[in-house]
């Protein structure tokens, strides 16, 4: 009886946070229907990115219905897969995704493609090459990864000497923005001389992270820096780095601007990350999505990549 009236109550929340956004039928039937899925809303990133998307739909109510949505678990494409299929059933008029995974989203929107709806990339890209087997074109709407991680490391590199060694915690491997970061980090490393010794993933998470920079602490004593691919991983590796005595030894730099992080930067726990303007990029996306939905531009005729700012911070 308790598990009924669990289920009961979870699928009236499901059906809450759907309805919600969209008003009358009436309203809804009037102004193209908006779907932001992203990744794990525990991510400070993605909470803000969701909180600018809203400010920017209730400021523009009349021109579209925004229906929000991400995951528990930054690892959960399965999930992410399940939303956007749900999406189709709610007949919205664009999406637009911050993919769990670069290649495993990929049948899921060609998919939705298919069924007219405009699918526009946000975040983290989509794998090219998935893409191209699929015949589909999503512009990827964002950063260029790469740079902003180069501009983080090579603040840090001024730090460091040659054959100083390092470690790089690295966000899910199966994704884009992961490798891009990392690729960055590195293009900054061997600029200096430094040692790469480790790359790992900390899977974007705060305790994942902490037990990778933990482990690399361990493995190398005389580790000089972690490079971290977001500030989640960047927490864990500061708390590590306290934890196993080092403190002020070795440095740690992040990635996303999160608030959680400015504290560390003013005191320098942590030297650098990047601000990618998370607010910003779920509403740079919505535009896109809305001006092709507007104009009835095919998905086939919409460009291949919008680039957004990056900017190095610092204290």
């Amino acid at each position: 009886m308790n598990t009924r009236r669990s289920t009961l109550k979870s699928l009236a929340m499901i059906a809450v946070a759907v309805a919600l956004p969209l008003g009358s039928a009436s309203a809804a039937d009037a102004k193209p229907k908006v779907a932001l899925v992203m990744k794990s809303l525990a991510n400070e990133f993605f909470q803000t990115m969701q909180d600018g998307a809203k400010a920017h739909q209730k400021q523009h109510a009349a021109e579209y219905a925004l229906i929000a949505n991400g995951i528990k678990d930054e690892t959960d494409t399965a999930a992410q897969i399940k939303i956007i299929q749900q999406m189709m059933v709610e007949k919205v008029d664009a999406l637009v995704l911050a993919p769990a995974d670069s290649k495993a989203l990929v049948p899921v929107v060609k998919e939705a493609i298919d069924k007219g709806i405009i699918v526009v990339n946000i975040d983290n890209k989509l794998d090219d090459a998935a893409l191209k087997e699929k015949g589909i074109v999503v512009p990827f709407v964002g950063p260029d990864n790469r740079a902003g991680a180069k501009l983080v490391g090579e603040y840090l590199a001024k730090q460091l000497k040659s054959g100083d060694k390092v470690g790089i915690l690295e966000g899910v491997s199966t994704t884009t923005n992961a490798q891009q970061r990392t690729a960055g980090f590195q293009d900054a490393m061997k600029a200096v001389g430094a040692n790469v010794v480790g790359v790992q993933s900390g899977q974007w998470e705060m305790d994942k992270g902490n037990m990778v920079a933990s482990a690399m602490l361990r493995e190398h004593p005389d580790l000089t820096a972690l490079l971290c691919g977001n500030d989640n991983m960047a927490l864990g590796a500061v708390a590590a780095v306290k934890t196993a005595g080092k403190a002020g030894k070795v440095k740690v730099v992040g990635y996303d601007n999160i608030s959680a992080i400015k504290p560390m930067l003013a005191d320098g726990r942590v030297l650098a990350t990047a601000d990618q303007f998370a607010a910003q990029q779920a509403v740079f996306g919505i535009e896109t999505a809305l001006k092709a939905v507007k104009a009835k531009t095919p998905q086939k005729d919409l460009p291949g990549t919008v680039q957004t700012p990056v900017k190095l911070i610092t204290k």
